[in-house]
């Protein structure tokens, strides 16, 4: 079965790794994290990049992995941060993008204190909801499906539908 990459998209704590991991186990194919490829290509995490390095150098290496991946992976399903496509609204190029959709508020209650804490972006909550709303109309814009991640099980299953 040859289905493409599928790009799952969305604000961070919208259950976009969640759905990957599950979807591709469903599919039989492979997942790709590219928080997860920058960490482990670092050897640091997220926050340690943002805090040593400045936003820019991480933005840099989110552009790296969009080459690498556009140029290299196939057949993936493929979870990216939550800036990614504001900063590479040629995210297309690379696959299917479906935009996982949750309001703000269910995020801050599927997040604990830890998850919080490796996400940079997310130290302020107004500042966070403010980035929210802005970063909304760039994901409905540039997704060839939207789907409401209100369930694990529904989603997979309308992902699915469209593939």
């Amino acid at each position: 079965m040859s289905l493409g990459n599928i790009i799952l998209t969305g604000f961070m704590g919208s259950g976009k790794s969640t759905i990957g991991r599950v979807l591709a186990k469903e599919l039989n194919t492979y997942f790709l994290d590219t928080d997860n490829l920058i960490e482990n290509f670092e050897n640091k995490t997220i926050s340690e990049i943002f805090e040593r390095d400045g936003e820019e150098a991480f933005r840099e290496k989110e552009r790296y992995c969009f080459n690498w991946i556009k140029n290299n992976v196939r057949n993936t399903i493929i979870s990216v941060g939550g800036g990614f496509p504001i900063f590479i609204p040629e995210i297309k190029e690379a696959g299917t993008v479906i935009y996982l959709k949750v309001d703000f508020e269910d995020i801050l209650k599927r997040m604990n204190e830890e998850e919080i804490k490796k996400r940079p972006l997310f130290k302020d909550i107004k500042k966070a909801k403010e980035l929210f709303n802005k970063r909304n109309e760039v994901y409905e814009k540039l997704a060839d499906y939207i789907i409401e991640n209100k369930d694990i099980k529904e989603t997979i299953k309308k992902i699915k539908d469209i593939i």
